[in-house]
């Protein structure tokens, strides 16, 4: 009778483990169903270049395209004069340039090319391309997922190259869309206009807020698509919108664009992305964050340098709130790539402005003509009353509290 209970009791203590095994494998199930329901559920287009984005498609002409002749550009369609570009190719003295491979295309007077994609609708997605300007000092070039559109000014050459790649985000109305690349000018010359080249896209998400920072995406690391062997990084130019930012979170509020770099050709202080300063006040990124009034808070970021040669002094305006305060970037800081800095600021309201810019117009000592700058990175606003408390807990601190709900649980299945 007693070997009898004795058994019964070593059934019932062992009850809890197995009820943690099967619950184990409901969790593993259940998360193999959601990424494959995910993955149905999921954009048609995928992130990367468009279908011949880099006109390098073979059995393209080298000639003149006129309306209508869509056969002349793989993938794209045409209205207006279009032309080839070969790499090398001149016009009079001077060489056209081709901003990735051996071949793009440049758009005529008021000429245009488009492509049909597929998309999540309601999703926010950013264009990544490179373009140059050839004849006029003026030229631009208009970006437009329809009714989104944004005229992109090349009359600013960032770097010596003489191309530049850019990023512009939009909100997807349809589950189809139109992809419209135009020039808008009207030169005497039909020829002139801007050359356009690798032609990406990528699907914004915005990361989650982390309870320890009022700030998104502050790290920087979800941004608009980056090629592998871009060694110029991505212009961000103007856009007031954060809805539609290709750098979630965060706005470029001023006339020139700052660029969005990666540490497989630059100095970044902590992880893969990072932001490099530009054209002094004309370079504005800000954000606005969640605050208490009357609470304190401090915003601490990093600041470095791309390691790109650019001409020293260095140096960063910080905005928070009605605090200001300016930040010279002495090279080489004590660990040789960055040095951290803050700003305390008390919140007036329930959301306050945080901002940087560059202090002076800084280029690279061997050409005196690009455009370079400051890095920041790691951009924090932590309200001080909460740190060290529930807000303040760690990564590794939360995963143990999961773990422990998720045995917990298991026991009491168990003990039913």
């Amino acid at each position: 009778m007693q070997e009898a209970k004795n058994l019964k009791m070593a059934k019932k203590s062992e009850l809890p483990f197995s009820s943690v095994f099967r619950l184990l494998q409901v969790l593993i199930c259940l998360s193999i169903l959601l990424t494959f329901v995910t993955a149905q559920d999921g954009v048609t287009a995928e992130d990367g270049l468009l279908v011949n984005g880099n006109f390098e498609k073979e059995g393209i002409e080298n000639r003149t395209s006129r309306a209508g002749d869509i056969d002349s550009l793989p993938g794209w369609n045409i209205d207006g004069m279009v032309e080839y570009i070969n790499e090398g190719q001149k016009q009079g003295s001077m060489y056209l340039v081709v901003p990735e491979g051996k071949h793009a295309v440049r758009l005529g007077n008021e000429a245009q090319i488009s492509q049909q994609i597929n998309i999540q609708k309601g999703s926010t997605y950013s264009l990544t391309f490179s373009a140059a300007r050839t004849c006029a000092q003026l030229e631009s070039l208009n970006v437009s997922v329809p009714p989104s559109t944004r005229n992109v000014d090349l009359q600013t050459l960032y770097s010596i190259y003489g191309w530049d790649t850019y990023a512009w985000a939009f909100q997807a109305q349809s589950e189809n869309v139109e992809v419209i690349f135009q020039n808008p000018g009207m030169e005497e010359d039909p020829t002139c206009g801007p050359i356009l080249d690798a032609i990406a896209l990528k699907q914004i998400s915005t990361p989650d807020k982390l309870r320890d920072n009022a700030v998104i995406n502050g790290d920087f690391e979800e941004g608009p698509w980056m090629f592998a062997n871009e060694t110029l990084g991505v212009l961000l130019p103007t856009n007031l919108d954060v809805a539609t930012s290709s750098l979630p979170g965060w706005i470029m509020e001023s006339s020139k664009a700052v660029r969005y770099i990666d540490s497989n050709h630059y100095k970044v202080p902590e992880g893969k992305r990072a932001i490099e300063l530009l054209s002094g006040k004309e370079g504005i990124i800000s954000q606005m964050v969640e605050t208490d009034p009357g609470s304190k808070y401090t915003m601490s970021f990093l600041l470095g340098q791309a390691g790109d040669g650019c001409q020293e002094p260095m140096a960063v305006m910080a905005f928070a709130g009605d605090q200001a305060d300016s930040f010279h970037f002495n090279n080489p800081p004590a660990n040789g790539i960055y040095e951290p800095n803050n700003v305390t600021f008390t919140a007036k309201a329930a959301r306050t402005r945080i901002a940087f810019y560059s202090l002076y117009y800084n280029t690279r000592v061997r050409d005196r003509s690009s455009l370079c700058g400051p890095v920041i990175d790691l951009v924090k606003v932590v309200d001080l009353s909460k740190s060290g408390t529930v807000a303040g807990f760690s990564g590794f601190s939360v995963s143990l509290l999961l773990l422990v709900n998720v045995l917990t649980m298991a026991f009491t299945l168990g003990s039913l």
